[in-house]
């Protein structure tokens, strides 16, 4: 397949909160139920979010995602979220914000949308079916009507999921379908990071299982503006990861992820350079 012409869009995500959460999702090293070794605060400063934000633009990132822990919205996440997105816009206004908060009515992601924030992200994880198996204190349901809110409002809807969670083939396209079903602008394919602590096992996928299940998202969301391997990429592909552009992926994560470390930035820069491929300028 001819890669020349693609152009690669890279987002970069800060975790303004991390592991507070008192869901029970297996997959998830932020939940307090788990007792993982991961770092745990409620409040980042938001000057330090602004670095990472200046960082994030010079690495060549246009979207910058607020990621916060817990299940949903309340009304000092969201003042939080608020604050930070206007002085980062403020300071950096080159870059597209993106909100990843959990649960969200219509009126709390119009308060979001009149603060700056572009766009909002919440997966659906798995399908409908499967769900259940992995979290038990909230269902499915309500994630894909947060879904259905960001739409409502207007905001850029950003959804997808894991792979890898022990879920079946018929799972992965029932979320994909559902996927259908909302027109997310972009799908963020995650794959499952094991941490110790977690009560999910790991079911690893060969590494062209993956690369077949970045196939059949492009080919099941073909009108999707973005398929983006993000969680995951480094442990599940490892140094064959540009292949990814070759299954129809055109955008990844750089930098760090919520609770584990990326790729150095310049080496992937340099690796989609090497590539022949062009970094996105624009949204």
């Amino acid at each position: 397949m001819n890669l020349k012409d693609k152009t690669v869009f890279l987002c970069a995500i800060s975790n303004i909160n991390s592991g507070t959460c008192n869901e029970d999702c297996k997959f998830c090293s932020q939940s307090v139920r788990y007792k993982a070794d991961i770092e745990r605060y409620k409040q980042k400063p938001i000057e330090e979010i602004l670095y990472e934000a200046r960082a994030a633009r010079k690495n060549g990132a246009l979207g910058f995602c607020l990621v916060t822990s817990n299940k949903g919205l309340d009304d000092k996440v969201l003042d939080f979220v608020c604050r930070t997105a206007h002085t980062i816009n403020k300071e950096e206004p080159g870059l597209r914000l993106i909100a990843c908060n959990g649960t969200a009515t219509k009126e709390q992601l119009l308060e979001l949308k009149k603060n700056g924030i572009k766009a909002y992200n919440h997966n659906l994880e798995t399908s409908r079916e499967y769900y259940p198996k992995i979290c038990s204190t909230h269902p499915w349901d309500e994630r894909f009507e947060t879904c259905e809110n960001v739409n409502e409002v207007g905001l850029v809807l950003i959804s997808g999921g894991i792979f890898g969670l022990g879920e079946t083939q018929e799972d992965r396209l029932s979320m994909l379908r559902s996927l259908q079903e909302l027109h997310p602008t972009s799908v963020p394919i995650n794959f499952y990071h094991h941490n110790l602590a977690l009560h999910l096992q790991p079911n690893p996928l060969t590494k062209e299982e993956a690369f077949d299940l970045v196939k059949l998202t492009r080919k099941m969301l073909p009108d999707a503006q973005r398929i983006m391997v993000a969680g995951g990429r480094e442990l599940m592909f490892g140094d064959v990861w540009p292949r990814i552009f070759e299954y129809g992926a055109n955008s990844i994560v750089i930098g760090n992820y919520l609770t584990t470390p990326g790729a150095a930035p310049d080496k992937d820069l340099q690796t989609i350079r090497d590539l022949g491929l062009s970094i996105a300028t624009k949204v």
